[in-house]
């Protein structure tokens, strides 16, 4: 004899139904033909339970076949019969076998029917376990609790902690509910069993997104509704609900005041800190013998301590520096401020100091007005107060959400010296707003070759900072060639580059001579918003290139110079595109007076991380993470913390959105720059790209995201990082009209950039991103901003390329599936459905009128069946989709490979010959599609003129016929034609089919 415990450790989130905005729940367990209830908790929409209910279990090996029933009801005491809160199913093939593999998880609660109200979710936690000494628990009658609610109040309380043994009692069978769903976990079955996270407290139930995945069903499980091949369980979102202000605030009859779109900082748990900020002091008494002083200050906590930068030879120094202490990790109650001498060869000479109490310091929050700083004076080291020396202070408690916190000094960070302190503060960041150059090259005249008797083979060679584009060489050689192409670059503000033309003249192979030169600043050149007139086209002189260009303005206006016919212009009406349109972030055009207002905010909490991988382990060290978000031109950086596998960032950043059809992106790094890291780059973590549209309004999304991270290895995950998500709607209407607006600005489609301009284009706007960002203090380094933007995205992978074929496969497998059905209609597998078929057919034979509104209504309850199986959760990067977790370590060691390779030659040649072999497939595809489409043209072409004769008296006919005969009565025919009995089909092909085989095509005609 064996026995299955439930314990049912507590609910959130529930639906209230007691008309009064609450619920008093309990929770009923059925197993085997045995139900079991808890106590209710009175007027808890989060009740906890903390109680066991034990069932009896005959044989374990049959515990597979059977399923766990858990309902929660509302207890309303008047003798009805409670109402339905929601209900959990749960396969009995999942049950761990000891006590020990119980894990505690949570479980959403399901709908009962479609039209069912139901929300939150139960955390239970189920395990099985032989009864030791005994080979039957005699079931004892149920405890049916009926206290009143007084004494149910007292009882709770002293309860709520303690766990309940309820025995188990044989009741008759029960009806069966229509519709069913079980829940399924691998934790029992799978080697790589999910364990519940170190950092959780004892009975602290784990947030987990794995508890539907399974291989299949076992035997006599219910129905479940089919899925798609899931991904390896462990790269999985998991849901998660820390204590954030927006959570609490989103209860059932919770609604909001003012101005919804108001920043709150509510999507971060409130971190506190001391802050202690060290303004000035003046007076400070002299402690050298060489009657200088270089003052630095030193604020101690504990056993932290922060340092300001000494000042040389200053009595009355100002340093306006901010330290911050988490609260978390006070170790002392009193504050220590000192103030030193700076002395290079012997000990720091001890100036003066203050204490100040903790217990005493005041809490100060945001939108307060900054705490006024205040003057104290040093004492000694005995305690006295010294005649000389103040120092000016100010010191409060605080949170995150201080304006002074992404500048302070945080004792995170203590071991960092003042000059790579920035590179660990949080810092934001703008693109530079870019914009397109179009330069279109006309014609030249009058070029002057250095060989009098030569005809220049020339062409024009344009720089645009670190771009150059070059045009081709005319047809034919002569002095005022005439070319006619046009050229584009990227430029930004400020305009300070230089526009290089330069024409030169092609002596021979990898031979140029230049032939004249003009330098033009990007910042004269005219700017067009939109569609326009174009500049009109303006003759330049070209400079000789043996003279420079002060030389040219000094010298006195030639008669006779080289000309060049340009028409430049610097279009504002475009969106540059410096990520990839699959998953960009901003679509706006680059004149501020073209953007539209926006439609809405995205905040995003970046929270914390945890099972980081160490980055630093070959240096003796942990991870010093922070994390890079990218929406639109705004990129956010938050604050480094040392040697961290579980850090807490709990920092909030927000956007404007203007369309919800983009893509936020936001990655984790490892600093390598914390102790003057030199040349060292900073190690990619992983990184989660999140689209708004998928998103609902005014719902928080709280979960761990996967930090996979693609190796020439293999896949690897390194870590997982929690984030919040709400995307506020300004405008419900301009949202959802913006589905019906162009993606990209109208110049995009009235001026399309040709497609081979495209990429390079995008590669360059990369760069100068990269490149500016760089440049900033602290730098987001090029490495970072690569990453993010994907800059190796359209590089050749052939894992990638096998990734986008099983995405056409799976697209095309739905109309696979409709042609399957069409197949079985009609062939009468079915005979109820294919009569049925029949029945419709001539209804809308008979009323064509109702094919539309039919087709359309079919749409519209395909979409309302599927609506209850919408996804919960915001989808994340697929390792299963991207085909990287069975991908082979040969196609990833490829996909690393520089540009041009660095790879031995044998390595090369057999990727080359396996290339060759795929193009040989694809080939082979193409041309079995180009056979097909000649065939079609030749039912008219003569090619042959039997087949083509046959063809067109065929058609003939078929006129007459369809022009005398009724359209009902042709639809009629054809249909009962495709739809007959297999007893009056052949199992030969069609004489159409064989019609069609038999026409020519140009295969034949290849070499």
């Amino acid at each position: 004899m064996s026995k299955l415990v439930v314990e049912i450790v507590d609910a959130s989130d529930l639906m209230p139904k007691d008309g009064q905005g609450s619920a008093s729940p309990f929770v009923e367990v059925e197993f085997d033909d045995q139900r079991q209830r808890t106590q209710t908790r009175f007027k808890d929409l989060n009740p906890q339970w903390n109680e066991k209910l034990v069932f009896n279990v005959g044989d374990l090996r049959r515990l597979t076949n059977k399923t766990i029933d858990v309902t929660v009801y509302d207890d309303r005491r008047d003798n009805q019969p409670g109402k339905f809160l929601g209900r959990v199913k749960i396969s009995g093939a999942v049950v761990p076998l000891s006590e020990s593999e119980g894990d505690v998880q949570r479980y959403p609660l399901d709908k009962r029917g479609l039209f069912s109200h139901i929300k939150g979710d139960i955390a239970l936690r189920i395990y099985a376990a032989p009864v030791d000494g005994s080979d039957f628990i005699p079931p004892p009658a149920e405890k049916e609790s009926k206290e009143e609610p007084q004494e149910e109040f007292h009882n709770q309380n002293q309860n709520q902690n303690s766990f309940e043994e309820v025995y188990v009692e044989t009741m008759k069978p029960k009806k069966k509910e229509k519709e069913t769903r079980t829940f399924h976990s691998i934790g029992a079955e799978q080697s790589f069993e999910a364990k519940p996270p170190s950092h959780l407290p004892p009975n602290q139930p784990e947030f987990r997104s794995d508890f539907m995945r399974a291989p299949g069903p076992p035997p006599g499980a219910v129905m479940q509704m089919p899925l798609p091949p899931r991904q390896n369980p462990e790269f999985q979102l998991i849901e998660t609900s820390p204590p954030l202000a927006a959570r609490r605030r989103q209860s059932y009859y919770y609604r909001s005041s003012g101005d919804k779109t108001s920043s709150t900082y509510d999507l971060v748990e409130q971190m506190h800190y001391l802050y202690v900020s060290v303004v000035k002091a003046r007076d400070l008494p002299v402690r050298d013998v060489s009657g200088s002083l270089d003052p630095y200050v030193e604020v101690k906590l504990g056993n932290y301590k922060g340092l300001t930068k000494h000042l040389e030879k200053n009595q009355n120094p100002i340093w306006k520096q901010i330290f911050a202490f988490s609260k978390e990790r006070l170790q002392s109650n009193q504050l220590e401020v000192t103030v030193k001498d700076k002395d290079l060869i012997t000990k720091d000479d001890f100036v003066g100091r203050v204490l100040i109490d903790l217990t005493e310091v005041p809490l100060r929050v945001p939108p307060d007005s900054p705490l006024a700083p205040q003057w104290y004076r040093l004492e000694d080291k005995k305690g006295m107060k010294t005649n000389r020396g103040e120092v000016m202070l100010a010191v409060w408690m605080g949170t995150q959400a201080d304006e002074s916190f992404p500048d302070a000094w945080h004792s995170d960070a203590h071991r960092v010296s003042h000059s790579n302190l920035s590179n660990t503060r949080s810092k934001v960041y703008f693109s530079p707003k870019l914009y397109y150059l179009r330069i279109y090259v006309m014609e030249a005249q009058d070029l002057v070759p250095s060989d009098k008797g030569r005809v220049p083979d020339a062409f024009v060679k344009i720089h645009a900072g670190n771009q150059t584009r070059a045009t081709r060489t005319p047809q034919m050689r002569t002095m005022s060639p005439q070319w006619g192409e046009e050229l584009m670059f990227v430029v930004s503000e400020p305009f300070e580059d230089m526009v290089i033309v330069s024409v030169d003249d092609r002596i021979g192979p990898g031979k140029d001579e230049i032939l004249g030169r003009l330098f033009i600043p990007v910042r004269d050149v005219p700017v067009r918003h939109e569609t326009g007139k174009m500049p009109d086209p303006r003759w330049f002189n070209l400079q000789r290139h043996s003279m420079s260009m002060e030389e040219e303005t000094e010298k006195k206006r030639e008669k006779f110079s080289s000309k060049i016919l340009l028409r430049l212009c610097i279009e504002a009406g475009y969106h540059v595109l410096d990520e990839s349109t699959h998953f960009s972030s901003d679509l706006q055009p680059s004149s501020k007076h073209l953007r539209k207002p926006s439609i809405g905010l995205l905040e995003l909490g970046i929270l914390s991380a945890r099972n980081l991988m160490p980055m630093k382990a070959k240096d003796g060290r942990m991870t010093d993470p922070y994390c890079v978000a990218k929406y639109g031109n705004k990129w956010v950086r938050t604050r480094t913390l040392l040697d961290a596998l579980a850090p807490k960032w709990n920092e909030q950043y927000t956007w404007e959105v203007h369309d919800p059809c983009t893509v936020i992106t936001i990655g984790v790094f490892d600093n390598g720059h914390t102790n003057d890291g030199g040349d060292s780059k900073d190690q990619r973590i992983g990184k989660v790209r999140v689209r708004l549209s998928t998103l609902e309004t005014d719902r928080v999304y709280t979960h761990y995201y996967p930090l996979l991270v693609l190796t020439p290895g293999g896949l690897k995950k390194n870590g997982e990082l929690q984030l919040a998500l709400r995307y506020t709607c300004i405008s419900f209407v301009n949202m959802m009209a913006q589905y019906g607006r162009p993606l990209l600005p109208k110049m995009h489609y009235v001026q399309p950039i040709p497609v081979r301009h495209i990429d390079l284009l995008r590669h360059q706007a990369m760069q100068i991103v990269a490149t500016r960002l760089s440049r900033s203090e602290p730098p987001l380094r090029r490495e970072v901003v690569e990453y993010m933007l994907d800059v190796d995205y359209h590089m050749f992978s052939l894992r990638r390329s096998k990734a986008n074929f099983s995405r056409i496969m799976s697209l095309l497998s739905s109309v696979t599936l409709v042609c399957k059905w069409f197949n079985d209609i009609c062939t009468w597998r079915n005979p109820i459905t294919t009569c049925l078929v029949h029945v419709l057919f001539l209804i809308l034979v008979c009323y064509p009128e109702l094919i539309l509104p039919t087709i359309f209504l079919y749409l519209f309850v395909i979409g309302m069946w599927n609506y209850r199986y919408r996804p919960r959760h915001p989808p994340h990067m697929d390792a299963r989709v991207s085909q990287a977790d069975n991908a082979h370590p040969d196609e990833l060691d490829e996909e690393f490979d520089t540009f041009p390779t660095s790879r031995p030659a044998d390595i090369v040649r057999m990727r080359y010959d396996r290339l060759r072999s795929v193009g040989g497939r694809v080939q082979t595809v193409v041309g079995d599609l180009a056979t097909q489409g000649e065939r079609i043209q030749a039912l008219l072409s003569w090619r042959d003129p039997r087949a083509t004769a046959l063809f067109i008296v065929f058609s003939l006919i078929w006129a007459v016929f369809i022009y005398i005969t009724p359209f009902q009565v042709i639809a009629i025919l054809l249909g009962l034609f495709m739809l007959r009995h297999p007893r009056f089909r052949s199992r030969m092909p069609s004489v159409p089919a064989n019609f069609f085989k038999r026409l020519p095509a140009k295969s034949d005609m290849l070499l």
